[in-house]
Order: structure tokens, then C-alpha cells, then sequence
């Protein structure tokens, strides 16, 4: 094992070629799934002068324990994907769209990495995605997350009895990025489980149409 496991991993793309767009969105996906699956979503969403770039894990792993457990038990792969996060979005800046027309996003595991991406690395983004996810660490506070988003919208969902992802977390997210200057809007759906479902894509769409 290296300090950076994740570095030397692909990054897959799919919409306008980045040369090319006018907006990107950077997608994580989940645990145990690859770049590949979570540019399915760009069949259902725009992509005419969209980049999409999806980085992926090594092992398909993000990091190795539960997004709640103490950060050091997910060390060094949770350091090395949000550092991977970090050089596609550096990539997305050096192509010439600033954050401000790039949205972050991703499902699961990936949801977590990119909440907590954006909230330690706070900027106006063009909109943050947060599909059955959280921010990471087994307790999470607003002293934790200074600096500010700057009217960055938001949008999480998820499952009100995910197996995985607390409904509390959610709301815990929510009222932290909403202390870091978010524009947040949550939803928990009633019994939907761990998963995407069309209104949720909706909420995605909506942020993409609005770059």
C-alpha cells in the first residue's frame, strides 16, 4: 500500500469534451462501483456544453471503513481521494471553467468525498450533488468546516431508513453547509432505500440547467 493509493487511477469522461464545455461536473461514485457506472447518470441528464469527468477508486474503494468512523481509521485513502478530487477539479480550472460553473457531486461513498471536498475546500462551486450521502467523520461540527460557500446550491437526498447513511447525518450536512453560506435544499424520501431515483436526477438537472 502507498500514502497515495488513489493517484494513479483513471479519470472517465463522458458529455462535451472539456476543451470544449462551458460547465463540468465532477461525479464519485460508491463503493464497490466504478467511473464508468456513475457516468450512466450523464443518459439522463444534459449534456450538450457539460464536461463529465468521474475519477475512480482503487479496489473501487474510496475508503475502507464507514464514512462515520474517526477519520484516521479511513487514513491515507481518504487523504489520497480527496486529493484525486482535487486534480479533476484543478484539471476542470485549467481548462478554463471556474468552479463557480463546475458542480460536484456523486452517489454513496462518492456523496460523502464530495461533500466533504467542497466543505473543505469552500468557494462558490456551480452546485454541489449529494445522493445518499454525508459529511465524513464520527462526529461532524460547524467549528470543523470554516470559510464560505458563498451561495453555492445544494442539493441532498437520500433515503429517510437508508442502511447506511443517517438520516441525522443528512440533516447534520445540511445545517453545516448551510452555516458555510449554502443555498441547501434537503430531502429525505419515505422509505426509498439506497439508491437514485428520477426526482433526485431532477434536483441535479435543475443545478446543471441553472450554469
Amino acid at each position: 500500500m502507498t500514502d497515495d493509493p488513489h493517484g494513479d487511477q483513471p479519470v472517465v469522461t463522458a458529455g462535451t469534451d472539456l476543451e470544449d464545455a462551458d460547465a463540468a461536473i465532477v461525479l464519485a461514485h460508491g463503493r464497490g462501483a466504478t467511473a464508468r457506472s456513475v457516468l450512466a447518470f450523464a443518459n439522463q441528464l444534459p449534456t450538450d456544453g457539460i464536461a463529465y469527468l468521474a475519477p475512480q477508486a482503487a479496489r473501487n474503494t474510496w475508503y475502507p471503513r464507514a464514512f462515520t468512523e474517526p477519520e484516521e481509521a479511513n487514513e491515507p485513502w481518504l487523504s489520497s481521494a480527496l486529493a484525486k478530487l482535487d486534480d479533476v477539479v484543478e484539471t476542470v480550472e485549467d481548462a478554463g471553467i471556474p468552479r463557480e460553473r463546475t458542480v460536484i457531486g456523486g452517489f454513496s461513498q462518492g456523496a460523502c468525498l464530495g461533500a466533504e471536498y467542497v466543505a473543505r475546500n469552500p468557494t462558490r462551486y456551480g452546485g454541489l450533488a449529494v445522493l445518499s450521502g454525508g459529511l465524513i467523520g464520527d462526529t461532524v461540527s460547524e467549528d470543523d468546516y470554516p470559510g464560505d460557500l458563498d451561495g453555492t446550491p445544494a442539493f441532498l437526498g437520500c433515503s429517510d431508513v437508508d442502511p447506511h447513511i443517517a438520516a441525522e447525518r443528512v440533516r447534520e450536512t445540511d445545517r453545516i453547509l448551510t452555516a458555510m453560506g449554502a443555498d441547501v435544499e434537503t430531502v429525505l424520501y419515505e422509505g426509498m432505500g439506497h439508491t437514485v431515483i428520477p426526482d433526485e436526477l431532477d434536483h441535479v438537472r435543475e443545478l446543471l440547467d441553472a450554469l
